[in-house]
């Protein structure tokens, strides 16, 4: 992918899947502005791109608010002159269950990944729009997002909310040419490293194992590079046509997810009563209805 030219800004690049977009769209000729909270792993994440002969500088910020989200745009401007791409990738995890979950841990996830998604978007945005040369939004969403996950909540609902976020900023953008895509990925990351069912895969290829085929393409499981060259493809004109979809990766998998839909109905003149519920819903309704949560196959021998 030739991206030359292009100015691109990554949230929370400073290690795992954003280090991995922001190297990967640096590689095909973009010029990033690495951000990270971590002000040391956004300056590691520049040098580490330079040292691949890219073009990157660190802006470091706790994304959330939309002072922190106009800062990234504009050092955007400041340094390269334009804004192209914006990848909103930050997040913090605050995993409990519900009724252990404190107000503050409901916040402080909501606040990175819901609020700073719709800040950085935003800002993007309108720079975008006033550039007159469209552009790309991706965000970051998740399986938890989709399907749901014990003990996440806050992430839950924040990733959900990113996918709807996106639906309706494809409408919003499209005549403006700029396109609105989720990426879903699955990677091993510290993030994943808290999820029981990924936690020994994630710890086997710490310690530099290969994962197996049933890892990889079952689980669709991988290493953050294996999912960065989406976010380089629809950051791309091969991906111009490409907008309001939520696209997973991870591992050798790469597939659509689909958006909810209305997938059963039933109709009574005049309205429903519970007992007209009761009736129809055995043999009208109940044999649509639908898993939640990952509903996972057994390991391969």
């Amino acid at each position: 992918m030739d991206l030359a030219g292009r100015v691109a800004v990554v949230t929370g690049a400073g290690a795992g899947l954003g280090l991995a977009y922001a190297r990967d769209l640096a590689r095909g000729g973009a010029r990033v502005v690495v951000n990270d909270v971590d002000a040391a792993a956004a300056e590691a994440a520049v040098e580490a791109i330079r040292g691949e002969g890219g073009i990157a500088v660190a802006e470091a910020a706790p994304v959330g608010d939309s002072e922190a989200a106009q800062a990234l745009v504009d050092r955007a401007a400041g340094e390269y002159g334009r804004l192209d791409v914006m990848v909103t990738n930050a997040g913090v995890l605050r995993d409990t269950v519900l009724w252990k979950m404190t107000d503050e841990d409901f916040d402080a996830v909501i606040d990175v990944h819901l609020r700073g998604t719709f800040t950085c978007v935003r800002a993007a945005a309108i720079a975008m729009r006033a550039q007159g040369e469209g552009g790309r939004i991706i965000c970051v969403g998740s399986p938890t997002g989709q399907r749901g996950n014990f003990g996440q909540t806050n992430y839950a609902a924040a990733k959900a909310g990113i996918v709807g976020m996106v639906r309706t900023w494809a409408m919003e953008l499209a005549r403006a040419r700029i396109t609105v895509n989720a990426v879903i990925p699955v990677a091993a990351t510290a993030m994943t490293r808290s999820v029981p069912f990924l936690k020994a895969h994630v710890e086997a290829l710490e310690s530099g194992a290969e994962l197996p085929p049933y890892v990889r393409r079952t689980l669709g499981l991988g290493t953050p590079q294996d999912a960065a060259g989406l976010v380089t493809f629809l950051a791309s004109d091969a991906a111009a046509d490409i907008t309001g979809q939520a696209i997973g990766i991870g591992g050798d998998r790469v597939g659509v997810w689909s958006h909810p839909q209305q997938i059963s109905a039933a109709y009574a003149t005049g309205g429903w009563s519970a007992d007209d519920l009761a009736g129809v819903w055995s043999t009208a309704l109940r044999p649509h209805l639908q898993t939640f949560g990952e509903q996972l196959p057994q390991p391969q021998e």
